[in-house]
């Protein structure tokens, strides 16, 4: 947690990873998000993950840190004009809203700007036209699970990380951020979309990826698990382990040649083929069918241990095959040695492992990793703060139904 947002009001209506992977962002950089859901709890309260024995959503406490947490009947026209006060409330930090709720419906940016016209509403989407997407089927729709997998494979290979969804959230958050900054020049509040469809073209189009087709006549290959454009691939060791190593820059592949003892092999197969491995990372990955025999053989022939402090000594970029659970045993990246992790008690009852803000200020202190709250936690006083409600008429709405949680 860090500071840099304090004062801030944001106001997160959302579902599934995008919406709150947003606004768990800006609530580790210090901004207050005040995140709404409906009354027993919205898509995300029960999903996968969930903690042993209670049941309680791993998932939806992982998303929701730091964050309070109003419930409202969102059902009833009474709840969800409290939801649109909440969005829309006055003050100079506040009108900044994140919400994957269909464009067109009671939290449209033309409903909400009738009540704030400085309204920032950053909306994130399926596909553009407002049709309902998730990042597996946009990822399907642009191709990538056609280019994993084995190279003699046919059927589509889907990868489990929602690398759409994950990255649309911290788009969210920059764009929410460059717009409040500009609102602060002009006074302008906008809204802004970002479809998950035209994050994936476009980030693929950053990549390349366009370009090569349209140029080249055809979709880029399988390949399995061979580094695109450059040298890389997974390699067993003699005791049983395998290890992921790749050579893009010169010196990478120099000190790859180096650590595993391969000079004289790898100058007689460029005099063969009238190349310099050393100068052009293209070059080897044409040539990688005879680059990875080499390889192999070396790694085979030591161990894992042997090949680690070689790779270290010669700057080798390198990483283990390990499960998550090995992981978070024994490698002090991904452990408590890690202050980016910290143990937090969660509303689940689990104390575990939790991740603070992903960025490191190094001249900042990091403040403690607060944990999601309990559904509903801040509800009243939210409606008191933010709406400026009476107890009287937070009691009227609490035995109407309209407003739930502790």
């Amino acid at each position: 947690m860090y500071n840099l947002l304090n004062g801030l009001r944001v106001v997160e209506a959302a579902a599934f990873i995008a919406g709150p992977s947003c606004g768990l962002h800006l609530a580790q950089m210090g901004a207050e998000v005040i995140r709404i859901d409906q009354i027993g709890g919205g898509p995300d309260f029960r999903r996968w993950p969930l903690a042993p024995g209670v049941g309680a959503s791993l998932y939806w406490e992982g998303l929701n840190k730091a964050k309070k947490s109003v419930a409202l009947d969102l059902s009833r026209p009474e709840g969800r004009e409290l939801a649109a006060g909440i969005a829309t409330a006055p003050g100079p930090n506040a009108g900044l809203f994140v919400t994957n709720f269909p464009a067109e419906g009671f939290l449209s940016y033309d409903r909400l700007r009738g009540r704030r016209d400085d309204l920032i509403c950053v909306r994130v989407m399926g596909w553009p036209d407002g049709r309902p997407a998730v990042d597996y089927t946009v990822n399907s729709a642009v191709g990538v699970p056609l280019m994993t997998g084995p190279a003699d494979g046919a059927e589509p290979v889907n990868h489990v990380l929602p690398a759409w969804d994950l990255l649309a959230g911290a788009y969210a958050a920059f764009a929410l951020v460059a717009a409040e900054r500009s609102r602060r020049e002009t006074g302008r509040g906008r809204e802004v979309r970002v479809p998950l469809s035209d994050l994936a073209i476009a980030s693929l189009g950053h990549l390349g990826q366009i370009g090569e087709v349209l140029t080249g006549g055809q979709d880029r290959p399988r390949m399995g698990n061979d580094l695109y454009g450059a040298f890389g691939r997974d390699f067993l060791t003699a005791d049983g382990q395998r290890l992921m190593i790749v050579a893009i820059t010169p010196r990478q592949w120099k000190g790859l040649v180096a650590a595993l003892g391969l000079e004289t092999p790898v100058a007689a197969l460029e005099r063969e083929l009238g190349v310099s491995f050393a100068r052009d990372e293209g070059v080897r990955f044409i040539h990688r069918h005879r680059l990875a025999p080499l390889v192999e053989t070396a790694c085979a022939g030591r161990t894992a241990a042997d090949l680690k402090a070689a790779f270290e000594a010669r700057g080798v970029t390198w990483g283990p095959y390990q499960t998550l659970g090995q992981a978070l045993r024994s490698d002090p990246y991904f452990n408590a040695a890690n202050p980016v992790l910290t143990e937090v008690d969660h509303p689940s009852g689990a104390r575990y492992l939790t991740p603070g803000a992903l960025a490191t200020l190094p001249q900042d202190h990091r403040a403690a990793t607060v944990a999601a709250p309990t559904l509903g936690r801040d509800t009243d006083e939210v409606l008191a703060g933010v709406l400026g409600l009476s107890d009287a008429e937070i009691g009227r709405l609490r035995d109407a139904g309209l407003a739930g949680g502790a």
